[in-house]
């Protein structure tokens, strides 16, 4: 199956990828109101131009390597880019790391603030918890000097049954 990858950004600026099994979906999910920061939670969400990401790797010759007297002469970090496969291969990997840091949260549902309120005050044990807050909610907790993070549904397997 092949994903369409397209650029998106929330009202607060935030941009970020989504994955979709074709356009239509993407039309869908936005219309839907499915659609939400992965920073911020924001559901203005809109699709950034993009150039389409096309395999040519077989048609470049690679790049002459830099004289390792260059790196020395500039003081500094430099980091290359990896080529697209490589890039794809990285997120789809950061992608399973995240899901099974999601996985290995215990889902308190919508008692997740209480409970959130309750480990901070040492009520309750502390432990990795996942589950639904509202904006205000959250709010509330950050003034409280609770961290908390949202986090796509699409990362929530419970969510997606």
């Amino acid at each position: 199956m092949s994903l369409k990858v397209f650029d998106l950004q929330c009202d607060q600026g935030h941009v970020f990828e989504g994955w979709f099994a074709s356009a239509d979906s993407y039309e869908s999910q936005q219309s839907r109101g499915l659609l939400s920061c992965p920073v911020c939670n924001s559901s203005r969400v809109a699709k950034k131009l993009s150039a389409p990401r096309l395999n040519l790797g077989h048609a470049k010759a690679p790049a002459p390597a830099a004289p390792a007297s260059a790196a020395r002469a500039r003081p500094g970090t430099a980091v290359a880019a990896p080529a697209a496969g490589q890039m794809a291969q990285l997120q789809a990997e950061v992608m399973r790391h995240i899901r099974q840091m999601v996985r290995n949260t215990e889902n308190v549902g919508a008692r997740f603030a209480e409970e959130a309120r309750r480990m901070h005050d040492g009520q309750a044990q502390e432990r990795a918890i996942r589950g639904t807050a509202t904006p205000e909610e959250r709010e509330e907790l950050a003034e409280e000097g609770i961290a908390v993070m949202p986090i796509p549904e699409f990362l929530d397997d419970d969510r997606l049954q």
